[in-house]
């Protein structure tokens, strides 16, 4: 309590809605209680929207009948008079006035951008001028190739190029929006087809456009409308005289994220084009945007494509159509949202309601709070904990930061944490955030220093977006991204500043200090501990064999090796009919399917709670065998046996949806591990496997488990976990938990091994059945979390390799039995 007090003291004026008929306690409490258990910071990608307003959006469409607004009916005159009230609402948000604007909906913001670049007069002799800051919806305005006299900027022979700019402020840490106080930094000019410009008039004549964000996605940075009128009246002093300043410009304003707490004043900054999405203003609807058009802008606009509700009149076989006039009739193609657009009505009641302007002050009160707190986050050693992007100066930043922080975080020795790491720590902890770049290339590139030749080479690495590449050559390719919305709490900047402190800040646990020691080969730092290992009574007290991936296993007193691991280990999987691979993250129920090979008889038998017959599949016939095929999985190749429809539709049924059994006949898939003994992913060019992810073996240490579940006992209460929750092939009991860690090979009987390290857990081990059912829950994910991470990765049980010294060997009678001793080698 009495950290909220202070911050209160600090920001009490900003934070929550004292004007308002609720506090945002009250708010929080009554229209958004399924966030009770949840911590949602992505109100930059979608914000939420308000149970009462979805009870009043359910309302109105129950309770009204509209119809198709194409026609002239008692139900289309309804839909005509909510759709023209809504297009007065949004013009009133933006403070234009319908004398000068009109207002287009469009599915999205994007596809607002996408009527701009496909209709805009570019030509030869035209300039497209971006902030670097711009979205990937805006870059594309340069790209698309146009098969009429108008279309993209590039296609055309436009020149193009990317702008820097800064904005100087004032001691109060206000823009001073003027002309004289704005740098600016051009980049490369971009151009493909010189020939064009060479054939063109005077540059004078052109059509240019400039766009910008009014908040960047990716840093939160407000930019100064004033860029408007600075761009429209002086662009040859803007530019600086560039040869590519001449001719008349627009200006296009990305309002999608910074419309929520600050929209556009037109009547003062009279952009040309403003575009706007509405689930980020109010969470509901989605795929619902508008361009916000000035009519003398309209009317440059050479729209070729014509469709039904945009035409007074056509006659079908001659060339012959007269379109209609009102601007928004002529760019509306076909039947418009019109549920959707009846809906923002009850959205724009929740902003009027609150204003913006005190929505505005709540969001700024919650990001100054975080990036004080992040700020002041220190290692043990005093190195600091967090990096932050855009504008530290917590002083400037109350007037130039929106509801936006974005940032990475160091170790003690300076090196970086993932954000992906970041992302899902959080998401065991309730918190919902982003990570990446945000489809905002250039704000990425200019805040974490990536140069052309690094994100070139990232690329060349396989990174790509959405994917887990975080760091590349010893830095980020992405950022942590943390926003607000008009309903978060102070609470929630609270929990996720613990969550930081408490994930991030703290030193190495005894666990990573002892790990990365003994991958140096440096005895684990007790005394003793290699000799009790080699005499430690360990015995092998479980054989367990996945035939098919992600389905259930059995158990067995003894098993065959082969040159892959345990004979028939997951020799099967199944494939969704797009070729997707099918595994119970993605499909939990796969966890219902049981296995059973009987080995003397060669059939694999497979049971489902969905299915009223067992399957049996003979191992040695090919009367089943519909043909062989070859897929990729993990960058590997795979030579596979398909299966006839019958075998396939019983699989369709178990799993709820078409899909497809494959048996691998042949693989390129290895596993070894890194020279440095690195925790990373495993590959052996000397190995082979079936479809296990990563190696032949996992083993997992019933010691281990015991700790897991004393310690899951003590922190919250957590069910214990047996040891099949981790799917392994072989468990152990005797010795100390954890030991394994420090095995470099091992002998269980007669049979020897290698270990390539720990195993990186993830969020299928959290799935668990109760009564027939697949649920899932946090842990033990988030407890292994708390003293099992060392780089990035969540480690436990470990990865073995079989080692079967003289290949002859496989041939012979090579079993592996419960009740065999195991003898670890620690050197």
């Amino acid at each position: 309590m009495a950290d909220k007090e202070e911050f209160l003291k600090e920001f009490g004026d900003y934070y929550g809605y004292p004007n308002a008929s609720k506090s945002i306690d009250e708010i929080r409490a009554s229209e958004f209680k399924r966030l009770d258990d949840t911590v949602y910071l992505d109100h930059a990608g979608a914000t939420l929207y308000s149970e009462l307003q979805m009870e009043a959006v359910f309302k109105d469409l129950t309770t009204n009948v509209y119809g198709n607004p194409h026609s002239q009916s008692d139900s289309s005159s309804a839909t005509s008079d909510i759709v023209r009230e809504a297009r007065r609402q949004v013009l009133d948000y933006c403070n234009a006035s319908q004398k000068d604007y009109k207002c287009i909906f469009t599915s999205g913001a994007t596809a607002a951008l996408k009527l701009i670049g496909e209709n805009f007069p570019w030509s030869c002799k035209s300039t497209f001028m971006y902030t670097m800051e711009n979205h990937n919806s805006v870059l594309g305005l340069r790209e698309y190739p146009a098969s009429s006299t108008f279309g993209y900027a590039l296609s055309q022979g436009a020149a193009a190029f990317a702008v820097d700019i800064n904005e100087a402020v004032d001691q109060d840490g206000a823009s001073r929006n003027s002309l004289t106080s704005v740098k600016v930094s051009q980049h490369s000019v971009q151009r493909r087809n010189e020939a064009k410009v060479l054939e063109g008039a005077a540059i004078g004549d052109a059509y240019n456009l400039f766009a910008f964000p009014s908040e960047c996605n990716f840093s939160g940075r407000r930019f100064g409308l004033d860029l408007v009128n600075i761009v429209k009246q002086n662009a040859e002093i803007f530019l600086e005289g560039s040869p590519y300043s001449k001719g008349r410009w627009m200006v296009l304003i990305d309002a999608a994220k910074g419309c929520a707490t600050r929209p556009p004043d037109l009547s003062l900054y009279p952009a040309d084009f403003v575009v706007i999405s509405f689930y980020k203003l109010f969470g509901y609807p989605t795929g619902l945007g508008a361009l916000v058009i000035r009519n003398d802008a309209a009317k440059l606009l050479k729209k070729t494509y014509f469709s039904g509700g945009t035409v007074a009149a056509s006659i079908a076989d001659i060339d012959f159509v007269r379109r209609r006039e009102g601007v928004e009739e002529h760019f509306e193609d076909g039947t418009i949202s019109f549920l959707s657009i009846a809906s923002i009505r009850h959205g724009f009641k929740i902003l009027n309601n609150l204003t913006t302007s005190a929505m505005c002050r709540h969001t700024m009160s919650l990001t100054m709070f975080l990036k004080k707190k992040l700020l002041a986050l220190r290692h043990e050693n005093g190195a600091t904990v967090c990096t932050l992007y855009g504008n530290c100066d917590l002083k400037d930043s109350m007037h130039e930061s929106g509801s936006i922080v974005s940032f990475n975080l160091k170790r003690p020795d300076g090196s970086w944490f993932g954000c992906r790491e970041v992302e899902k720590l959080a998401s065991l902890s309730g918190i919902q955030l982003r990570t990446g770049c945000f489809c905002n290339p250039g704000a990425c590139a200019k805040y974490l220093g990536l140069s052309h030749s690094d994100l070139l080479s990232n690329l060349e690495a396989g990174h790509v977006c959405w994917d887990d590449n975080d760091v590349i050559n010893g830095k980020p390719t992405g950022a942590v991204r943390v926003s607000f919305g008009y309903m978060s709490t102070y609470e929630d900047a609270k929990k996720f500043i613990d969550f930081i402190r408490s994930s991030f800040v703290s030193m190495p646990s005894e666990f990573e200090k002892g790990y990365l020691l003994r991958s140096k080969s440096i005895p684990y730092p007790s005394e003793g501990l290699e000799d009790r290992l080699s005499s430690s009574g360990c015995r092998l007290k479980s054989i367990n064999i996945y035939p098919i991936k992600s389905c259930a296993g059995f158990s067995v007193k003894n098993w065959p090796l082969s040159n892959t691991g345990l004979q028939y280990d997951r020799e099967w999987l199944l494939k969704s009919l797009t070729g997707e691979i099918l595994t119970q993250k993605k499909v939990p129920e796969m966890s219902l399917i049981n296995t059973f090979i009987n080995i003397k008889q060669q059939i694999l038998s497979v049971e489902s709670p969905h299915c009223k017959r067992k399957l049996q599949i003979k191992l040695d016939s090919d009367s089943y065998l519909f043909g062989k095929e070859e897929f990729y999985l993990h960058n590997q190749r795979y030579e596979v046996q398909c299966y006839e429809n019958e075998i396939n539709q019983w699989f369709s049924n178990a799993v709820g949806q078409p899909c497809t059994l494959v048996r691998c006949c042949q693989s390129e898939y290895c596993c070894s591990l890194n020279n440095n003994r690195s925790v990373g992913m495993c590959r052996d060019v000397d190995s082979r496997v079936n479809f296990a992810n990563e190696a032949q073996f996992l083993l997992i240490s019933e010691e281990s488990v015991s700790d897991l579940n004393n310690r899951l006992s003590s922190n919250n209460g957590a069910p214990y976990v047996n040891p099949m929750r981790f799917r392994p092939n072989l468990v152990i009991s005797g010795g100390e938990p954890y030991a394994e860690d420090g095995w470099r090979n091992l002998r269980i009987g007669n049979t020897s091994f290698s270990s390539l390290g720990g195993c990186n857990r993830c969020q299928m081990i959290n799935f668990y059945q109760q009564t027939g059912q697949v649920k899932k829950t946090n842990e033990p994910l988030a407890t292994l979390a708390s003293y099992r991470r060392v780089k990035g990765k969540i480690l436990f049980g470990i990865l073995l390799r079989y080692d079967p010294g003289n290949k002859a060997e496989l041939d012979t009678n090579s079993w592996l039995k419960v009740g065999d001793e195991v003898h670890p080698n620690s050197e």
